[in-house]
């Protein structure tokens, strides 16, 4: 594969940054009672979110998980549908039936997720599936937790993309954390992705804290899905910098561990190496942070004016 285009570099550079602020702002209005219910972050994630749905095309599916808000913005969602979501708004995607992360934005193709994680895998395999037999170059790309990819749901998915030689990828966030219980507790693989042997397709993991060699693999196997030659397992190694939640104080975790990953911070590694490189300089740097919080306190402001959904339409789009 050649070498990653600058250009390319300072979006993931720019969609990360933004992924991290928008995520900041979410919990400053969890903790002033704004939002209702339960806010998970990505942080430290987002190498592996971004980087990896920046290689789809806009004929692509994609379904993330709970941690991937940085997934949704590489492939095109706006901030302000973000803070509408959470917020409850009657504008949100979800038109305020649920301030979580359970919303699709189907213009997009971004199919949401269900609590039950692992769920969706069959369901991305049968989008997959589906946009093949409409005669589409489609790809679709899938998200599951090192926890997560313990279910039934997980080996079902993965067997029947195989046999099916669907155009699918799963990318399996081995973040070391399922809730509180660490993932050599879970599982005793010492490396999830050889799991894939076992359905016969090819099993990669990767630093997930590169964003460009998480671009890099995952863009090999997006290529190679949409050429025809079957489904992908792409493990990423990558840490859960916070709590399960915004209200978990994360005592569990192994401080050492943590302090080690905070020293490979996805972000200023990634902007380290393109100053070094000379893709940008620091005055660009600084007015590229200068931007992306001028368009989230923006969005912020009007998604807190934005009214909430007419109590007298709840029923509405229910059908069963």
């Amino acid at each position: 594969m050649p070498g990653i285009p600058d250009e390319i570099k300072i979006r993931l550079l720019t969609v990360m940054l933004k992924t991290r602020a928008t995520e900041e702002k979410i919990v400053s209005l969890y903790r002033q009672g704004q939002i209702v219910g339960g806010v998970y972050t990505g942080r430290g994630m987002e190498a592996t979110t971004v980087a990896s749905a920046m290689t789809l095309e806009e004929q692509d599916y994609l379904f993330p998980i709970h941690r991937d808000l940085g997934a949704h913005l590489a492939k095109g969602q706006s901030v302000l549908n973000i803070l509408l979501q959470y917020l409850g708004r009657a504008d949100g995607l979800s038109r305020g039936r649920e301030s979580g992360i359970h919303f699709s934005d189907t213009r997009l193709r971004i199919i949401g997720n269900v609590s039950h994680l692992g769920a969706m895998i069959p369901v991305a395999v049968g989008a997959a599936l589906g946009g093949r037999m409409q005669g589409e170059s489609c790809v679709a790309m899938n998200y599951i937790g090192e926890g997560g990819s313990n279910i039934g749901d997980f080996h079902e998915g993965l067997n029947f993309a195989a046999v099916q030689n669907a155009p699918f990828v799963l990318i399996l966030e081995n973040n070391r954390y399922a809730y509180s219980t660490p993932v050599h507790k879970s599982s005793r693989c010492e490396k999830l992705a050889d799991r894939a042997l076992g359905y016969g397709m090819p099993g990669v993991q990767v630093d997930g804290n590169d964003a460009l060699e998480v671009y890099r693999i995952v863009k090999a196997a997006v290529e190679r899905a949409r050429e025809g030659q079957g489904p992908s397992l792409i493990e990423c190694l990558t840490m859960r910098m916070a709590g399960h939640s915004a209200h978990d104080d994360a005592a569990y975790m192994d401080q050492r561990q943590v302090a080690e990953y905070e020293r490979r911070d996805p972000i200023h590694s990634l902007e380290g190496r393109l100053l070094e490189e000379r893709v940008i300089d620091r005055s660009y740097l600084a007015r590229l942070r200068q931007q992306i919080s001028a368009e989230i306190e923006a969005a912020a402001e009007t998604a807190l004016a934005a009214s909430p959904p007419d109590p007298s339409g709840v029923s509405d789009g229910v059908y069963a």
